[in-house]
């Protein structure tokens, strides 16, 4: 087993290789092949969300080998300040206020997604209410808090919307004695302060979390450690797309994928990102880091072939209308591709279609339809001929009683604040409603309390066993017919809209090109090289049709 010293030595090596490394592909990726230099977009991306949510967080962050930290924050008289180091360990500290203040949001919806709470918000709009996409755990729509900022106007706004029959809107009111900022020391003098930039000559920068120092990463760009939207901290990383997907790449699509899908993984991970910088605008970043974006995890553990195909496919994004394509992708499909609208409210993408994810006629789903039980049972039992055939979680099978599937529900209604939270027993569970392509849209499950009712993705959140909505439940009884719990048997892992990762290493080992297998998974969608005339994200329709303030109505009622 290796020891500390060794791991150590390991680390700084791997940061100088890392460091040559990246000096290289940068001069690679600096023009495209015509010789045109390519818009280097920069992203903002929150590679720690919640610093500051337990107070023995820490980061200690570190300049490479010959090199220097810069930090920039504010000095006490309010004036910029600038200091140097060669690391610097950043803390949290309580700072006390002269009185208490009262922290309170307006909360309109509370979903898993974003791209079910986008249409939330969407809606709320067109209502003529001013609203903000957050993520304080699950994601949810929030008036938004500059337009209705006293609590007059957010209760105004919470009885009108109560009488108009939104009974789950709520507000949520916290009095905070004191503020969280950011401590850290150089030369002996402790700073304590709102914010903190952090640079660096060479544009490396290796952070590690906790005060052991474990498992540190390297990041190109800079740094910067801002308030959020939840009384904690953000890392942000500012870093040219590029180089951010050189973080992402091998991460979401495995080190060791086949060539031609490790391209078509390049270019959704670029599209995607370009797509969804609008995520984080109450927190004042762009994109996270985890799987609620994409997987992203600095220059640590880059690999050369993820980097032949980023360079190979510098600036290219997938594209529909001159529009970026929404670039979704999943582990595993189960087999079958699904729609938009299988798991997420909103418009349907015209392409992203229901098929089968396979170069064989296997199934055929216009005469099969999967919204069929007998039918889709039928299919799930099948597990020869699709592009992931044989992988661990194309098929599975997972058991729970019911003791654990009550645990599981009582903790998701109570996290949505669902008046059923308080039942203690499950007397059926029923799925009622498929897709064509089998997703699950409807589960019901019999209380003893009343009938909670389950859509689309909620199902997922709501239970441990299923990793896919692609799935039926088969009762299990006790010698004396008593129901002590469910199977859970389905396939896939993840939502199964757009691009299988799996599926692509099948498709490239038959031999079919990143453009070939982008084409099956977005069918009709083209490849394009990006510049200023493609359309990131267009709104849909609804949501940019004027309407009359609620705010005005209300304050013109009660005058």
């Amino acid at each position: 087993m290796t020891n500390d010293k060794q791991q150590i030595t390991n680390n700084k090596q791997q940061i100088t290789n890392t460091f040559w490394i990246a000096l290289c592909f940068s001069l690679v990726v600096g023009s495209s092949a015509s010789g045109a230099t390519v818009k280097n977009v920069e992203l903002k991306v929150g590679i720690i969300q919640r610093f500051g949510n337990e107070a023995t967080d820490q980061l200690t962050l570190e300049a490479t080998s010959g090199d220097i930290l810069t930090l920039k924050f504010l000095a006490g008289n309010m004036e910029p300040k600038t200091v140097q180091a060669n690391s610097v360990k950043v803390e949290m500290a309580m700072q006390q206020l002269p009185k208490p203040i009262v922290e309170e949001r307006l909360v309109l919806s509370d979903r898993a997604t974003f791209e079910t709470a986008e249409d939330d918000a969407a809606r709320w709009k067109a209502r003529g209410v001013e609203v903000e996409i957050v993520q304080p755990e699950r994601w949810q729509v929030w008036a938004k808090r500059n337009v209705y900022p006293t609590p007059l106007v957010r209760r105004l706004l919470l009885q009108n919307l109560n009488a108009q029959g939104e009974k789950n809107v709520r507000l949520e009111t916290q009095v905070l004695p004191g503020a969280k900022r950011v401590s850290f020391s150089i030369d002996g003098y402790r700073y304590t302060r709102g914010w903190l930039e952090i640079s660096a000559g060479k544009n490396l920068i290796q952070v590690s979390q906790g005060a052991d120092n474990k498992n540190p990463r390297l990041y190109g760009g800079s740094l910067r450690i801002q308030p959020n939207a939840y009384g904690s901290y953000t890392l942000v990383n500012q870093v040219p797309i590029e180089t951010y997907l050189r973080g992402v790449v091998p991460h979401e699509i495995g080190p060791a994928a086949p060539y031609a899908a490790v391209e078509a993984q390049t270019i959704l991970a670029r599209t995607y990102a370009l797509r969804n910088l609008r995520r984080f605008v109450a927190d004042n970043y762009e994109i996270c880091a985890d799987t609620h974006c994409q997987v992203y995890k600095g220059l640590t553990g880059t690999v050369a072939r993820a980097d032949q195909a980023i360079a190979a496919t510098n600036g290219m994004v997938l594209t529909y209308n001159n529009e970026l394509v929404d670039a979704l992708y999943a582990a595993t499909s189960g087999g079958v591709i699904s729609p938009f609208s299988d798991t997420w409210n909103g418009a349907e993408r015209p392409y992203l279609k229901a098929a089968i994810d396979s170069p064989n006629p296997v199934w055929n789903l216009s005469q099969k339809s999967l919204a069929d039980e007998k039918n889709f049972r039928e299919f799930i039992n099948l597990k020869e001929g699709f592009n992931e055939s044989g992988r661990e979680l194309f098929r599975w099978r997972r058991e729970n009683n019911l003791e654990q599937i009550t645990a599981d529900l009582q903790r998701y209604l109570t996290r949505t604040q669902n008046p059923l939270a308080n039942f203690t027993k499950i007397v059926r569970m029923q799925v009622v409603e498929r897709s064509p392509a089998g997703r699950i849209l409807t589960l019901k499950v019999q209380t003893d309390k009343g009938v909670v009712e389950l859509r689309k993705n909620e199902v997922r959140s709501a239970f441990t066993p299923p990793i896919s909505t692609l799935f039926y439940l088969e009762p299990i009884y006790d010698e004396a017919k008593t129901l002590t719990g469910y199977a859970f048997v389905g396939g896939g892992m993840g939502h199964g809209v757009g691009l299988s990762q799996y599926g692509s290493y099948n498709l490239a080992k038959l031999g079919w090109s990143g453009e070939k297998i982008l084409s099956f998974y977005y069918p009709g969608a083209q490849i394009k090289p990006l510049d200023d005339s493609i359309v990131f994200w267009r709104q849909p329709a609804q949501e940019v049709k004027a309407q009359p303030s609620i705010l005005d109505r209300l304050f013109k009622r009660s005058n």
